[in-house]
């Protein structure tokens, strides 16, 4: 369902990616070895999965522990446990493919939040579900996703509102889309953690929940 609200393709074919400890080609004693901190070796791999089966799109990542962010010192900057739980869902999907609104809602905030394993152009739009609010982040954009745009924009669902970035000027990662939802900004604009610490777990999923369970909810249709 969520190709089918944000990227408009209601025949992709998808597969699942696995980046955490248990997919063996992520194994550091692998021969060869696979080095992700290469953006294009690892766009090689993202894409070659997806040629093996004939996928469009690679889809997953919500509560996955992963061990690709050990390729950036983003994700590794002080003494306390690094942040490797991943908080929304990645579609690895072709640069320059659109991305459209899944709700009705306002841009909340933008900015290119440029560095080695960043989300590199973000956009964070506001909704109003069920009463309550709730914030949509989309990240590794086009940089020219992020032209005309000023806070509080109407935005319609279903509206096209960004592409999918190419490297390096995505954050350097193979093209896709990160997608995360939250409950709380926590005062955030124009970014907010994708991914956090062991630790601090609990307290993210609590405010950022599965996409899957809010987008097939009835106020979404």
């Amino acid at each position: 369902m969520l190709v089918n609200i944000l990227l408009r393709r209601d025949s992709a074919r998808t597969i699942p990616l696995d980046f955490s400890a248990t997919n063996p080609d992520l194994d550091p004693n692998r021969q060869p070895p696979l080095d992700l901190t290469n953006t294009a070796t690892f766009t090689d791999y993202v894409f070659g999965k997806l040629r093996e089966v004939g996928a469009d799109v690679g889809i997953g990542g919500y509560n996955e522990h992963r061990v690709i962010y050990r390729r950036s010192e983003h994700f590794n900057q002080t003494e306390a446990q690094p942040r490797e739980i991943h908080l929304g869902v990645d579609l690895w999907a072709e640069a320059g493919t659109p991305v459209y609104a899944p709700m009705d809602g306002v841009v909340h905030s933008f900015q290119d939040n440029n560095n080695f394993g960043d989300y590199g152009p973000t956009i964070i739009l506001q909704h109003e579900v069920d009463g309550k609010p709730l914030s949509s982040l989309y990240g590794h954009l086009t940089r020219t996703s992020l032209e005309g745009l000023f806070e509080g924009k109407a935005i319609k669902k279903g509206e096209p509102i960004a592409q999918i970035g190419p490297f390096p000027e995505n954050g350097d990662w193979p093209p896709h889309l990160h997608f995360q939802l939250m409950t709380d900004m926590l005062g955030k604009r124009g970014d907010f953690p994708g991914v956090c610490s062991l630790h601090d777990r609990a307290f993210y999923l609590s405010i950022c929940p599965d996409p899957e369970s809010i987008l097939n909810c009835d106020s979404c249709d």
